[in-house]
């Protein structure tokens, strides 16, 4: 097995830097570590160029995990290519896990991501959470500790660049209607390598929902279960918001725009869900893939060649 490890980060360098101190520690030295960074301002590209042990640094001008994947999977030359997020740091089992899985011929392996702020749960990467939508099984992944075969990966021509956010939940989606497995290995541990106080960030509604709207027309149609779903969703969240307000926790105003914002970016998610699923109507339904530009990179440091 050859592996590609690509570390997406954006303005995280503190970090960044025991994530990669780990993989140092952890994989053998013939790992391909790539870094894909930006667009940061707080020293990371200084902080990456100085150390020896990342093979690749690539510069991107774009906000979006996606476009940062993606850019990440171009640069990758090995048979097997992880993702791990920045935050994240391996644990000694990690690598072999792997290696183990993909012995077993596995599509793509994931594993838990611990520690973090107490009582947190990454809903992403729980095996038990798999779920039927439209008869297909779903069985979800987080996208910062996943590793892929390249062949799936080519298969699916990466992640979808519309989404901001959901990328690797829709990529789920995906997989499952072109009968790729997923397989769950507990050994392959990343953790949270800095301490955190406890506190959850805010959501952004309108990259939820556009993001739930859109993967969900994109991948199954415009049928009821799908604005079911949406709808569905967006009520639970309006009552938890309608508690938040009761208990003094949130605004009127506040629970209003999150209401105007969930109910605009559903629909527009939607729309553009249904028009991704025309100009894709392949298996991938990938319209905004790897192959669709090759602009991603501002600039691309290589040592692989020295």
């Amino acid at each position: 097995m050859k592996l590609s490890v690509v570390v997406s980060t954006l303005n995280d360098r503190e970090q960044l830097l025991p994530c990669l101190d780990a993989l140092e520690a952890h994989v053998p030295a013939e790992t391909e570590i790539i870094v894909v960074n930006g667009p940061s301002s707080d020293g990371t590209t200084g902080a990456v160029m100085e150390r020896e042990d990342v093979d690749v640094l690539v510069e991107i001008s774009e906000r979006n995990r996606n476009v940062s994947r993606n850019a990440g999977i171009e640069t990758a030359s090995g048979d097997v290519v992880a993702f791990l997020g920045d935050e994240y740091a391996v644990e000694p089992s990690w690598y072999d896990a792997i290696s183990v899985a993909v012995a077993s011929d596995a599509d793509i392996v994931t594993g838990p991501i611990v520690g973090g702020s107490p009582g947190a749960r990454r809903p992403d990467v729980d095996p038990t959470d798999s779920k039927t939508v439209a008869g297909r099984s779903i069985t979800p992944f987080d996208g910062d500790n996943v590793a892929f075969d390249r062949s799936v990966l080519e298969a699916l021509d990466g992640f979808d660049e519309y989404l901001c956010a959901g990328g690797a939940r829709d990529c789920a989606h995906r997989v499952a209607g072109m009968s790729f497995d997923v397989t769950w290995s507990a050994e392959m541990t990343a953790r949270y390598e800095v301490e955190t106080d406890g506190g959850q960030p805010d959501t952004d509604w309108a990259d939820t929902y556009r993001s739930l709207g859109y993967r969900l027309a994109k991948n199954y149609g415009l049928r009821p279960s799908v604005v079911g779903r949406t709808a569905g969703s967006a009520v639970r969240d309006g009552y938890k918001g309608a508690c938040a307000v009761a208990t003094g926790e949130g605004t009127p105003t506040g629970w209003f725009g999150n209401g105007t914002d969930v109910f605009a970016n559903a629909l527009g998610g939607l729309k553009d869900g249904i028009r991704a699923r025309f100009d894709d109507r392949s298996n991938r339904r990938n319209p905004n893939g790897i192959s669709t530009r090759h602009d991603r990179a501002v600039q691309v440091y290589d040592r692989r060649d020295e």
